[in-house]
């Protein structure tokens, strides 16, 4: 079932994607927490709706108040099934919901972008980069990356009482400068043809681009620690007037 604006046309066009069920394990109602005076949802769902690249942003969810912040944010909502609202509830299953959703109600678009609702800093030019590099290089997917905090040439293994490197002594001796530059998935942003998506249910499939973020605006909201230093990045990055 669709509930709330339709706003651009859909057809031939780019879907923003924001799952957001009410329960979480490890922060309770994590989806309403506010940063920076709005519930962490509506982060994303405004994100979507900003972005001159995306004609409609849809909000999948079970949750009665959540589905009200998504109509007031001017989002299509989709009431998903009990069983995609589970703890074990995948997120391809989800997507693959509200697309068959989509088709059915006549739309036909072209190109899904998931939005997690767990990174509330990632910017609407964020999301028309990665579509703009999906529709001009034409990947499979693209996925939004950033750098990570701690290389993993300096990261080990523990087996029987003795360390081990977890790729090689080399890099465990190595200056962390004279390592190759390595990324990580941020979870902010996946770009995937609707059809491909469809029949293969991948999010990353290759060839994939990625797309490099900064960690600051990468914050991955799972517990307490990450809700509190997400909105001090939010009111400092608001104080600065971006």
């Amino acid at each position: 079932m669709l509930r709330g604006m339709m706003g651009k046309p859909a057809a031939k066009g780019v879907v923003a994607i924001i799952p957001a069920r009410g329960g979480s394990k490890g922060l309770p109602r994590k989806n309403l927490r506010v940063i920076g005076g709005q519930p962490l949802v509506a982060h994303s769902l405004l994100a979507g709706r900003r972005a001159s690249s995306v004609s409609a942003t849809y909000l999948s969810t079970e949750d009665d108040e959540i589905a009200a912040v998504g109509e007031a944010c001017g989002a299509i909502v989709i009431r998903r099934p009990a069983e995609l609202a589970s703890d074990t509830a995948q997120n391809d299953a989800v997507v693959r919901h509200v697309l068959e959703v989509i088709r059915a109600s006549g739309s036909n678009p072209e190109v899904a972008v998931l939005l997690q609702p767990t990174s509330p800093l990632r910017r609407p030019s964020d999301i028309d980069n990665c579509v703009a590099l999906f529709l001009d290089k034409k990947p499979r997917t693209v996925v939004s990356v950033c750098p990570v905090d701690h290389h993993p040439g300096k990261a080990v293994t523990i087996r029987d009482g003795l360390l081990e490197p977890f790729t090689n002594d080399h890099d465990m001796e190595a200056r962390r400068q004279d390592l190759p530059e390595v990324f990580r998935q941020n979870g902010a942003i996946y770009v995937v043809g609707v059809d491909d998506f469809l029949s293969n249910g991948r999010f990353y499939a290759r060839p994939c681009l990625g797309y490099a973020m900064e960690r600051r605006d990468s914050i991955d909201i799972d517990d307490e620690f990450d809700l509190g230093l997400a909105d001090a990045v939010f009111q400092a990055r608001s104080r600065a007037g971006g």
